[in-house]
Order: C-alpha cells, then sequence, then structure tokens
C-alpha cells in the first residue's frame, strides 16, 4: 500500500496547452456526473464564487483532456488560477507545464 495516499498517486490530467482550453466564459454550465456528483451541479460563470468552484473542480476530476478543453476557457483560467484552492500535485502539474500562471498570480 502507497503511505503517500491517494492524492499523491492519483491521475491528474493537464492540457498540451493552454490555447486549446475554449470552453465557455460567460453563462450557466451544467457539468456531467462524473465531474460533479453534487446535488448543484450547475454554475453561473458570471459569479466569481460560482466560476472558481467549477473551475477546481474540472481541473481535479478531470480523467480526460476532452474535459478541461470542454469545460475550461484559457482566459478566465489565466484571471481565476490564483484563487483556485487546488491539491500541491495538481497546482505543481499545471505550473510545470504552464509557468506563465505563476507569473501571472505574482
Amino acid at each position: 500500500m502507497d503511505v503517500r495516499g491517494y492524492g499523491a498517486v492519483r491521475p491528474y490530467v493537464v492540457p498540451d496547452t493552454l490555447e486549446e482550453l475554449a470552453g465557455p466564459v460567460r453563462g450557466i454550465v451544467s457539468l456531467p456526473h462524473h465531474l460533479d456528483w453534487g446535488p448543484k451541479r450547475s454554475y453561473d460563470l458570471e459569479q466569481v464564487a460560482d466560476a472558481r468552484l467549477m473551475y477546481m473542480r474540472v481541473i481535479r476530476e478531470s480523467a480526460t483532456p476532452d474535459d478541461l478543453r470542454h469545460f475550461l476557457n484559457a482566459s478566465l483560467l489565466r484571471r481565476l488560477w490564483p484563487e483556485l484552492v487546488l491539491p500541491p500535485r495538481v497546482r505543481a502539474l499545471w505550473l510545470d507545464r504552464f509557468p506563465e500562471l505563476q507569473r501571472q498570480a505574482a
């Protein structure tokens, strides 16, 4: 058994480029059950708290790059990134691929 815990070995997905993230930037978005199994699966992207929560869920729960491409938008991600609460390993994976997100947060 791995003593590091599930979060340390769980497979997370990161897109090849930020530009491929062409999801919506406004409106109501309903996530499928494989990304959000809670009772409220719809998010109003014009409400910052909703957008932030949806982005955190999609980044943590996506099993394929297609989920990221469909639900995330590069420009909105750049704006929200400093406020996203993500597991350390997830944040590190994204920042390894996209160091500009860290510079933007500074």
